[in-house]
């Protein structure tokens, strides 16, 4: 299936390692997802394709994170289950998840997640810093906490999300 919806392109010579600093524009544009009812958002920057359903090939000897592959347009895309990354209880079927398409150190990957929301542009200096009782891998790989009305949007770097962990 094709991207829907589609996300503009970035530049592909961009630094994507991500630090918190309120300082560092007056706002930040993040893709948001859904994982197990908790809300995550990846920088717009670090995001290439937004993907339906797709098949999924396994990967031999693999870690248990990463779900498998998928073909996108002729490329090859390693698939990272996040449940998995996060140690969520797992779902029945992923016929129902959603992949968002990162690029990491000139490598696509595929974040398998629940479900893909909207853009959301959020104020640099609301973005809090994420609390130090954050346990395991949820402090590894978030950077920041946005307090929405009644929710979290948990801010997650790629880098540490794809760096998986023997």
């Amino acid at each position: 299936m094709s991207a829907s919806p589609q996300i503009p392109s970035i530049n592909s010579g961009a630094n994507h390692d991500m630090e918190y600093d309120p300082l560092a524009s007056e706002n930040q544009m993040y893709v948001t997802m859904r994982i197990d009812q908790q809300l995550f958002g990846i920088p717009v920057k670090n995001v290439r394709d937004v993907l339906r359903q797709q098949k999924i090939t396994f990967i031999p000897l693999s870690s248990s994170e990463v779900a498998g592959s998928l073909n996108l347009r002729g490329r090859i895309v390693t698939v990272i289950n996040l449940r998995r990354r996060l140690r969520l209880v797992e779902k029945e079927s992923d016929e129902k998840s959603m992949f968002v398409v990162v690029e990491y150190k000139g490598e696509l990957f595929s974040l398998m997640v629940d479900s893909v929301g909207e853009v959301m542009t959020v104020p640099s200096h609301a973005i809090e810093k994420a609390p130090a009782n954050l346990g395991g891998a949820w402090k590894e790989v978030t950077t920041g906490i946005y307090k929405l009305s009644g929710e979290l949007l948990v801010i997650i770097d790629v880098q540490s999300m794809l760096t998986i962990q023997k």
